[in-house]
């Protein structure tokens, strides 16, 4: 994995400055301290810096890798996967490669195919290219947008970059956006906290030229609707055959590397079973790294943990973290993370991967995506028992039903915004982690000033969300499809793959390889009945069915736990929560242009009177505004009106 910066020139009084990209690597060097080098246009266009983590080709992998006698330069963040087979394929076209890096065979790509040969490409990845001959620019970031890419436009150019850091770096400013804020735009869509600056969005291509900017979309997931999966009959022995297969094709895929690689284990069934495979596939005792929250044994899951890697024969190392350990290294992850955290497992995260630096690898397996592809979070659960529960046994929905209607702290509270109801109108079905989440919103946003309320008192998060979808993938669709599309379109590039995976892994230049969102075993799965990813109170069947031979017993009959660490509020004596008061107490509070400071304060004061339920109800909430006070002071952020009094002055 790498980082990069570009800049292409729109403007004919600017200026590309060798200073802004040098600047630029700085600031990303986590990504790729190896080696880094600057290309730039001789006619001023454009250019590109990369800074390389070197995990293929070792001693010649520099980048930017050129071609056309220059005309052509490509960087790369990311890996490719069975790039040997394209890599003969076009040297018997005749091309002749420079390096042994898997990242040039994207050049050849486009020198023999154009832009259709780019959409070969299998992996997780985001390239920029630049053609000289044509001054344009192309940017393309992977199908499930595992890797990162983000672009501005300022001052009579357009900034490219792996990192939103980078492009500060390079002289765009950095300004609150307040609208992306307020309508959650940089979860729920292609935004940022940072004004003007947007992240393509994933399986997508950017084409920068002369005439603008042209946005499209070479891929996404595609569901069979509810008709074509209610009329075929199914085989499960089979389905669980192709699901393992398909698996089993990622990770061995996944497996070269010309560093050594370790896992990611968390103790639930996802990683346990990469473990499991990526052991018995390389014939190799792997090195197994777990994450040990030794204050508070409700949220430590050391002991399954350790289970899986007797099972599979690995060498356990377990990385103990405290409640302490989360508040000294929370700025610093925060200041990789660049959007808040609601939880301190980002922090933990961060931790995770400075050990496995430490540890001297570079690369690791991990199991993030097996809950977005095969529907293992128990709010899809709650979906098919409200919503979709087609070929279930009626007498378990039933009890279910009833078990739901006793435990519904969370889901569809009386005071929910009004264009939440209207985008489930629209669906015709809820969705459950939408009604979590706006329910949690809703409660944010009364701590808004009047100011706040006043400019975006109808701003309509959901509505937004809904009405930028591309509405012909979900139309026909289960209820849950539906859910598991919405939540793919959103919290999963813009939540799970950064705070807990990319930003995390990258900050302490540690490459994360993502087996179970290989585009081949999305494609697979959508094609599945959602009865055989949530059957009765069971999440991700299919996938548990196809992965028992690598689980130990307990493992296998586990129900899903989600990764958390212990809210901050339930320790009040503990440095995190310390860290949270201290804060919320001093001036960044004010300076945020969103919220009223006395009523946060007056909320921090009620703490100790609440129940201990309320209290991990409220923290995710202390945790976001934490996190914002942090990040303004980290990146200096101002708002546009102050930028303009500035500039008046």
């Amino acid at each position: 994995m790498c980082g990069f910066i570009g800049i292409y020139k729109t403007g004919d009084n600017s200026v590309i400055h060798r200073s802004a990209l040098t600047q630029s690597l700085i600031e990303i060097n986590h990504r790729g301290p190896d080696e880094n080098n600057i290309w730039m246009d001789e006619k001023g266009r454009a250019a590109l810096g990369h800074a390389r983590l070197s995990i293929i080709g070792l001693d010649n992998g520099l980048q930017p890798i050129s071609a056309d006698n220059g005309q052509l330069q490509i960087v790369v963040n990311g890996e490719f996967y069975e790039f040997e087979k394209i890599r003969s394929e076009l040297q018997a076209k005749g091309y002749q490669f420079s390096t042994n890096s898997d990242s040039e065979i994207a050049l050849h790509l486009y020198r023999e195919y154009g832009i259709p040969g780019l959409e070969r490409l299998r992996g997780e990845f985001s390239l920029v290219l630049y053609n000289g001959h044509h001054n344009t620019m192309v940017l393309m970031r992977d199908r499930m947008g595992i890797k990162p890419l983000y672009y501005a436009q300022h001052d009579g150019a357009i900034y490219v970059g792996s990192e939103i850091k980078a492009i500060l770096a390079a002289g765009v400013p950095a300004i609150w956006d307040e609208d992306s804020y307020t309508s959650r735009g940089f979860y729920l869509r292609d935004r940022s906290l940072f004004k003007g600056i947007n992240s393509v969005p994933p399986g997508h291509q950017l084409f920068i030229t002369p005439g603008g900017i042209k946005q499209n979309c070479y891929w996404d997931i595609e569901y069979n609707s509810a008709e074509e999966l209610q009329n075929n009959h199914f085989n499960e022995e089979e389905l669980v055959a192709q699901v393992h297969d398909a698996i089993e094709e990622s990770v061995s895929l996944r497996l070269r590397s010309d560093v050594p690689m370790g896992v990611y284990l968390s103790g639930g069934i996802d990683s346990s079973a990469m473990l499991g495979m990526a052991s018995q596939l390389s014939g190799t005792k792997m090195d197994a790294f777990n994450l040990s929250f030794t204050d508070m044994n409700d949220y430590d899951e050391n002991r399954f943990a350790r289970l899986a890697a007797e099972h599979s024969g690995a060498r356990f190392h377990t990385i103990p973290v405290t409640q302490d350990d989360l508040a000294d290294n929370f700025t610093q992850a925060l200041w990789h993370n660049e959007t808040p955290f609601f939880n301190a497992h980002g922090v933990a995260k961060y931790m995770l991967s400075g050990s496995v630096r430490d540890a001297g690898f570079k690369t690791v397996l991990t199991g993030e995506g097996a809950d977005e592809v095969f529907a293992g979070y128990p709010h899809f659960r709650r979906d098919m028992i409200l919503f979709n529960n087609q070929n279930q046994d009626a007498g378990l929905i039933s009890s279910l039903t009833k078990k739901l209607e006793e435990s519904e702290s969370g889901y569809s509270r009386p005071d929910m915004p009004e264009d939440i109801n209207w985008m489930l109108k629209q669906l015709g079905h809820g969705v459950s982690w939408l009604d979590n989440q706006a329910g949690w919103f809703k409660a944010l946003e009364k701590m808004y000033n009047a100011s706040t309320r006043q400019k975006f008192s109808n701003v309509a998060p959901y509505q937004q969300f809904y009405n930028q979808l591309d509405h012909r993938r979900i139309e026909g669709l289960d209820p849950v499809h539906r859910s598991m599309y919405l939540w793919a379109k959103s919290y999963l590039p813009n939540f799970v793959l950064t705070t807990l995976g990319d930003r995390m892994e990258m900050a302490n230049s540690i490459e994360g390889r993502v087996p179970l969102l290989d585009h081949k075993l999305v494609e697979l799965a959508a094609r599945m009945p959602v009865s055989v990813k949530v059957k009765g109170s069971t999440e991700k069947h299919i996938f548990r069915e196809a992965m028992k031979p690598y689980l130990p017993e307990d493992l296998y009959k586990r129900k899903k736990h989600y990764f958390r660490a212990p809210p901050a509020t339930l320790m009040q004596k503990g440095r995190l929560y310390q860290l949270v008061r201290d804060t919320l107490s001093s001036q960044e509070l004010e300076k945020l242009p969103f919220f009223e400071a006395t009523k946060v304060r007056s909320l921090l004061d009620n703490l100790p009177q609440m129940t201990r339920h309320q209290q991990a109800l409220i923290d995710p909430m202390l945790m976001e505004l934490t996190s914002l006070c942090l990040l303004q002071k980290q990146f200096s952020i101002g708002t546009e009106a102050k930028l303009h009094s500035k500039v008046a002055a």
